[in-house]
């Protein structure tokens, strides 16, 4: 696995190191060894899978508040998407700034999310299916979300917005008085 720092310090992108010929590959997607050498020394306790049929839909923008917040990796495994995060801490360099990258099953990129950042996507294609591994187990009262059109973001989406679950379209905007978390 190679880890790239996102511009968001502290998140990577991470590309998979396939071994292949024409007629298969094989790469190693977990590696506590790997992990160890960014400072990630949390196991994954909780592993998701979710899928979206619909081409424009977004999902998003998800945290949970401490004392549950939790890291996540996040890997496309059919379609592709346009996988963003924000940087939500209050000490950060980066407060309140995005970065988004795409995830697709053909490029096997994964995306490592830090406590603080909220997540979401956009389907970049029908059909779309994501793992997610996390650190901590989902925790319904400490669920939240912003917006996913938050003007204090300003989250570049690629495509015209087709679909969003009502939850999600519920998010409220970041209030002025937002410190963080």
């Amino acid at each position: 696995m190679i880890f790239i720092e996102s511009p968001l310090k502290m998140s990577y992108v991470i590309e998979l190191e396939p071994y292949s010929d024409k007629k298969w590959w094989f790469a190693s997607t977990s590696c506590e060894n790997e992990f160890n050498k960014i400072g990630h020394t949390t196991n994954w306790v909780q592993l998701n899978h979710s899928f979206t049929k619909q081409t424009g839909t977004i999902r998003g923008m998800h945290f949970q508040i401490p004392p549950y917040g939790e890291i996540k990796l996040v890997r496309c495994i059919s379609g592709a998407v346009y996988d963003v995060i924000i940087d939500l801490r209050k000490d950060s360099d980066t407060f309140l700034n995005y970065s988004g990258v795409l995830l697709s099953c053909i490029n096997k990129k994964m995306i490592y999310i830090l406590k603080g950042f909220a997540h979401g996507f956009q389907t970049l294609t029908d059909d779309c299916e994501l793992i997610y591994h996390h650190s901590e187990f989902y925790t319904p009262n400490s669920e939240a979300g912003i917006k996913y059109n938050d003007p204090k973001i300003n989250i570049e989406w690629p495509l015209q917005l087709q679909s969003i679950s009502e939850r999600d379209n519920s998010h409220s905007v970041i209030k002025e008085n937002f410190k963080g978390i």
